[in-house]
């Protein structure tokens, strides 16, 4: 099995409420909210400016509001995949760890969140993705998976605790 980590990210949080907020994949429906509302998507296309066309952005938010959620997990379907996938919660350790397992994928993967208070009532956080991948198919998609493991990191870091 692979692995890649994200780089370290801080939120402005105590280590309790950002694991009850990430041990329970409920709370992160606020996403799809927070893509309808005018002035976030302002934000993203702003930060996302020269790196995200803005098909590309309408793309996301297409398919973020077709994202079901419960306690343990978070499914949607994945079109270029022709599948539903699932990204289900198999462990927790709180306050400090919350790790999940994909389901429905031809390429078997876990997810584990991995927090650490800090001194002054932060926490850091550090994602890290492990695939099992045949040399080929980790040379194809080795870059979109770094790169994709930061984006998640980014987005979990800026959810509102």
């Amino acid at each position: 099995m692979t692995k890649y980590e994200s780089q370290i990210k801080t939120i402005a949080a105590p280590v309790e409420r950002v694991y009850g907020r990430l041990s329970d994949l409920n709370n992160l429906s606020v996403i799809q909210e927070r893509l309808s509302d005018p002035n976030v998507l302002a934000f993203l296309k702003q930060q996302a400016a020269g790196k995200v066309s803005d098909e590309q952005l309408a793309t996301l938010q297409e398919r973020v509001k077709t994202l079901q959620f419960d306690a343990d997990s978070v499914s949607g379907y994945v079109e270029q995949l022709g599948t539903q996938l699932t990204l289900r919660i198999i462990e927790r350790e709180e306050p400090k760890l919350v790790k999940m397992q994909l389901e429905g994928s031809p390429v078997p993967g876990t997810l584990w969140l991995q927090l650490l208070p800090s001194s002054d009532g932060t926490t850091r956080m550090k994602l890290t993705v492990g695939v099992e991948l045949n040399f080929f198919m980790r040379k194809m998609i080795e870059g979109k998976l770094k790169t994709g493991i930061d984006k998640l990191a980014d987005m979990l870091a800026m959810i509102p605790y």
